[in-house]
Parts: C-alpha cells; sequence; structure tokens
C-alpha cells in the first residue's frame, strides 16, 4: 500500500519545475493512428526521453516529461528539446506529433485501446466514460518545500484554474463535431471519477487521509488516479496543475508554465507570511470554470470575492502584472487555439486543421 501513496517527505524544494504534455501521434495526413507501440514498446527513444515516454490511455496518445528543472530560467531549453527529441523520434518511424486538448478527428470508437494493465484495468472500472476519453492536456508541477504549505497553496491556486482554462481553449470539436464548447476537453474528461475542481483540505493530514481512504476502499488503484485539476503531489513533492488544454505552440506553454510558477510561489510567499487565505465555495469555482469551457477568451469570471464579475481580460491584465507575467496579456490579446481551429477548418479544410497542429523541430 505505502508504494502506491506519496509522502509529505517528498515536499522538500521550492520553485523547481517539471512539465508534462499529452500529444497525438498522426499519421501523413496528421489524423491520429495507433503509433505509441512502436514509439514506446518496440524502439529506444532519444536519450532525454528515456524513462519520460509513455502512451496515455489510447494508443494514439503519447505523453512526455521533462527532466526536473532547477528553476524558471531552463524551463525552454528544456520544454523544446523535448518535444524535438519525440519530433525526431516519431519522424524516424514513419510518424508525426499533433497537439490540442482534443484532436478534432479523433474518433474514439475506431481507435485502439492501450494494452497497459493499469488502462485495462481502468477499462473494466470506469467503462463508457473511460472508454472514450481521448483528451491531452497540459500538467505543469511546481517545487513546494512543505506538505501543508503544497496544501494551501493548491487550495487558493483553485480560483486561477478557471483562468488558465479560458487562456489555453484548444479542444472545440469532438469525434468532428464542433460541440459549441471552447474546451469540449474539460467536458469529456470530468465525466471520469476523481476529476474536476477539488474541494480545499485543512492539511496534508486531510489529503492523506483521502488518499489512505480511496486505496484502501479499492476506489482508485494508486494515487495517480485522482485526477483534479489542481493536486498536491505527494510522489513528486509538487503543486501539479491540470487545467490547461494541450497546445502546439510552445510559446503557449511557456506563457502557461510561467503562470503556474509564478502563482505557486507567490502563494508560499503569502503562507509564510501567515496569510489565512480566501475561503472559496467550489460550486461557484464550478461556475467559473463552466464559463471558461462554454465561452474561453469571451467570457467573464467571478472575481476572488466571488461576489462580482469581470471580463477575462482585466482579470489576466491585472494577474500579468501582479505576478510580473507580461506573455499571459499577449497570449490573451492572441487568437485563441479554439477560435484558429475553427477559421482553419471553416476557410481551409480539415487537412489544413490538422497540418496547424503538428508539432515542428525548434518549436
Amino acid at each position: 500500500m505505502a508504494s502506491e501513496r506519496g509522502d509529505a517527505a517528498n515536499f522538500t524544494r521550492l520553485g523547481t519545475l517539471g512539465i508534462e504534455e499529452e500529444f497525438y501521434v498522426v499519421d501523413g495526413d496528421g489524423r491520429p493512428t495507433s503509433g505509441t507501440d512502436t514509439l514506446v514498446y518496440e524502439s529506444d527513444p532519444p536519450e532525454i526521453l528515456d524513462g519520460r515516454l509513455d502512451h496515455e490511455l489510447f494508443k494514439c496518445v503519447i505523453e512526455t516529461q521533462t527532466p526536473t528543472i532547477d528553476d524558471l530560467g531552463g524551463a525552454r531549453e528544456q520544454l523544446l528539446a523535448v518535444r524535438d527529441a519525440l519530433v525526431d523520434h516519431a519522424r524516424e518511424h514513419g510518424y508525426g506529433v499533433a497537439a490540442a486538448g482534443l484532436h478534432p478527428l479523433a474518433k474514439w470508437r475506431e481507435l485502439e485501446h492501450a494494452e497497459k494493465p493499469r488502462y485495462r484495468s481502468q477499462l473494466d472500472r470506469i467503462q463508457y466514460p473511460q472508454h472514450r476519453n481521448t483528451t491531452a492536456g497540459l500538467h505543469v508541477h511546481v517545487g513546494v518545500d512543505d506538505a501543508d504549505k503544497a496544501v494551501w497553496v493548491a487550495n487558493q491556486a483553485r480560483w486561477h484554474l478557471p483562468v488558465m482554462l479560458a487562456l489555453s481553449v484548444n479542444s472545440p470539436y469532438w469525434c468532428g463535431v464542433d460541440t459549441g464548447l471552447q474546451s469540449a476537453r474539460a467536458t469529456v474528461f470530468e465525466n471520469l471519477p476523481n476529476t474536476g475542481m477539488p474541494t480545499a483540505f485543512d492539511s496534508y493530514e486531510e489529503f492523506d487521509r483521502l488518499e489512505r481512504t480511496m486505496l484502501s476502499t479499492d476506489s482508485v488503484r494508486d494515487r495517480g488516479e485522482l485526477w483534479y485539476d489542481v493536486r498536491p503531489h505527494s510522489g513528486l513533492g509538487t503543486v501539479e496543475v491540470r487545467a490547461p488544454d494541450g497546445q502546439a505552440d510552445p510559446e503557449r506553454v511557456m506563457a502557461l508554465v510561467e503562470y503556474a510558477h509564478a502563482l505557486v510561489l507567490d502563494l508560499c510567499e503569502r503562507y509564510e507570511d501567515g496569510e489565512t487565505g480566501r475561503t472559496y465555495r467550489r460550486e461557484l469555482l464550478d461556475e467559473n470554470k463552466w464559463r471558461a469551457i462554454r465561452h474561453g477568451r469571451e467570457t467573464a469570471l467571478l472575481d476572488k470575492d466571488m461576489a462580482t464579475v469581470v471580463d477575462l481580460g482585466d482579470l489576466v491584465a491585472r494577474e500579468a502584472d501582479r505576478l510580473d507575467v507580461p506573455a499571459l496579456l499577449e497570449y490573451y490579446e492572441a487568437e485563441s487555439g479554439a477560435a484558429r481551429q475553427r477559421r482553419l477548418r471553416e476557410q481551409e479544410g480539415e487537412d489544413a486543421l490538422c497540418e496547424a497542429l503538428r508539432l515542428e523541430r525548434g518549436g
């Protein structure tokens, strides 16, 4: 049981970074294909991907992890190195790599599930919601040097998650159909158990009690199946932010990484200064998330007081200035991923849309 759980002793380093990205393996036409057996099991990956490359539930979805990054200054170099290595590895075996929250032409009934026992167990236990889970996201880990601090930071970070999602919306299509949403990924993924906006926890002990209860009652197989939008990662000693859609543009990834990093460090300082923090009702946080899912860049969100509504642009400008992350405002002012997908499909067709989601070397 202990090997399936984390430990408070793992929270030892402040400000480190880890970036996990989920991508689609695509064929020559840019359509999702079952290539991860070849790329993960049947060939040796480049050195930087050794031990940091795996597939997700479907054989067409692949995940990479950067090495642990000591500080923000090394993040872009590591992100691009991992992406370049993946593109080279895929190309060597006749595949391409694409990124979005959902691939617009991925039809789950036509795609193969992975054979990995962990995923087979999930398919058997969860059934329909997991059978159709072709989602791909961006996860950012920020190191925190105290377990109780990490729990408090995760509690307070919840208000920011809809802001991140609204910025990152990149999945308007589901099985080729326009959903009318900006992030259909978020709704598809949230049909799984133990997902979405988590409740607040009073202490690491209380969070650990949840992990222990979920394991002892066979509700999850391991702590990694607590798939909340933010969580203290008790195995790595980080706060893990899991809200954004996947992105092809590395500069958009870096804007979200900088936001998550600055936010966690700011909240750590506030915790150390003795701030009590805000108490948020999860129902109101869920309302903000829904607004982000439905309206993306055009949304207005409940502000931190949970009593007033503010346009996303004003919130982004404020947070970009407060946390000194100017890339956030540039991100907001650019066309959203969802809008770009719709424009390309309507004006240039599906081939152009698929091509636009491909990763290229060097970003």
